[in-house]
């Protein structure tokens, strides 16, 4: 075999590091939808930041090819009576509803199969959601769930697999009576008016940035209005959820979150709940055991706080932990926490539906991401790292110092560490033959990040590339 010849087999899907029979489904997609972490998108329509970012209908396009299970709208009154999508009340320009949905019915099931949920941030008036649910019936057609699945009587949430193939839209509902004799759920005729972000950015948390004051207190985006920052709380408007946008609110239920005793006592099998992500923090701290319990029996969601106007992102990880089913980061940033995106979601054929461990589905688990040193049996998990190939090298330069990083990311006593650094070498083929060796407690969270950075001493460190893979779909050898 020639030289040429041995690289191209090295480099073939034969000695890929990932796992083949993880690049197909074959995870159970039997069980309820809470079983299962979801890949989430937060301001899906936004290609940059908060404030000057554009909107752009390839934000969806390229979501739903990575497999994105969960995409957001944030709906406001546009002209002419049509609804649009926009961060509102900043300078992001506006995309028509009617438009996303399109695009949305024609990429919806590219990557995937299994069940895609809009999440709609809904600021419209009555009038425009009927638009709004007229463009959904319309344009989705059989694509759209407006029925229960299976047994109408149920008090489980349908599987992926029952609900292949359906667009499920999670917003509130419409006013509802709870009685023994009247079954869990009775709509009145009429709607109800409802905290406009009950559960979403600037309402949940006193010490959320407002990046405009609203003397205007109307359903408008501010790509229609521009206004100056300001440190200043708006006053909670009231939003009437309209029976047409009501009825196509089958599984995914907005609900505001109170506490988790108050979910435990009243909230229903089809509720979830949407997070900011510093209460959620507050919340995985202070009551661990109380938080895994609660996702184990709803939907929970976990956006990102006011203050990220630059579409930062958050740790999805402490979040993975703890149970949460759908962890919403910016797809457009890169960085640490899409590289873990990208990489828990690339197992189970890229669906976007990725099975909890048992010690996270099980209805009295004991389980504590905190405190599970002595509780669980370490796996040894040993790499080495040999060489790397045609790495690409700055225009100019042939050699540079090389730092090769493995790290481990997973529950707290399993984050790890280990650098490798070299000095002078051939940046294009660089060797490095070192063994490294992990102890890895609870291996159905971890994930292993493989780095490599160049190192020049007049232009700092520049980053050449990443490798995430779930440590159960690492393939030995």
């Amino acid at each position: 075999m020639s030289y040429e010849g041995f690289a191209r087999y090295m480099n073939s899907s034969d000695n890929h590091l990932f796992r083949k029979e993880h690049k197909k489904v074959y995870q159970d997609m039997s069980l309820p939808l809470t079983e299962y972490f979801i890949s989430s998108s937060h301001n899906t329509y936004l290609m940059g930041d908060q404030i000057f970012g554009q909107s752009h209908m390839f934000g969806y396009i390229r979501a739903l090819k990575e497999g994105c299970r969960c995409v957001e709208l944030d709906c406001w009154d546009g002209p002419h009576g049509e609804p649009v999508v926009c961060h509102g009340y900043t300078f992001t320009n506006m995309l028509l509803f009617r438009d996303i949905i399109g695009t949305i019915s024609v990429h919806a099931f590219e990557a995937s199969p299994f069940p895609l949920i809009l999440s709609l941030e809904n600021h419209c008036s009555p009038k425009q959601q009927k638009v709004m649910a007229n463009c959904l019936k319309s344009i989705l057609g059989d694509l759209l769930l407006t029925a229960k699945v299976g047994n109408p009587d149920s008090e489980v949430l349908p599987s992926p697999e029952e609900l292949k193939f359906k667009i499920l839209i999670k917003n509130k509902k419409a006013s509802q009576h709870r009685g023994p004799s009247q079954g869990p759920e009775r709509q009145k005729q009429g709607g109800e008016s409802q905290d406009e972000n009950e559960d979403e950015e600037g309402t949940e948390d006193e010490e959320d940035p407002v990046w405009t004051s609203l003397e205007n207190s109307s359903s408008k985006p501010m790509g229609v209005r521009a206004q100056k920052p300001s440190n200043r709380k708006p006053k909670d408007k009231k939003i009437t959820i309209c029976i047409e946008l009501s009825d196509l609110v089958i599984y995914t239920k907005s609900e505001k979150f109170i506490d988790f005793e108050h979910s435990r006592d009243h909230q229903q099998y089809n509720e979830n709940n949407s997070l900011e992500e510093r209460r959620a923090h507050k919340l995985l701290r202070r009551a661990t055991m109380e938080f895994i319990h609660h996702t184990n029996q709803f939907l929970t969601r976990i956006y990102p706080a006011g203050f990220r106007v630059g579409s930062s992102n958050y740790d999805p990880q402490e979040f993975w932990n703890v149970g949460c089913q759908m962890v919403a980061l910016n797809f457009q940033t890169h960085g640490v926490p899409m590289d873990l995106q990208n990489g828990k979601f690339q197992d189970n054929g890229g669906c976007g539906y990725i099975l909890k461990p048992d010690c996270l589905r099980k209805d009295l688990c004991d389980f504590n991401p905190y405190e599970i040193r002595f509780k669980y049996r370490p796996v040894r998990l040993t790499i080495k790292v040999i060489s790397a190939y045609q790495l690409p090298r700055r225009k100019g330069f042939k050699q540079y110092n090389l730092k090769a990083t493995v790290e481990i990311y997973g529950v707290p006593c399993d984050n790890a560490k280990n650098e490798m650094q070299i000095k002078r070498t051939d940046v294009f083929n660089p060797s490095w033959n070192t063994r490294l060796t992990f102890m890895v407690r609870i291996p159905a969270l971890a994930l292993v990040r493989f780095r490599v950075e160049e190192h020049a001493h007049r232009f700092g460190k520049d980053f050449l590339g990443q490798n995430t893979i779930p440590f159960t779909s690492l393939s030995k050898g």
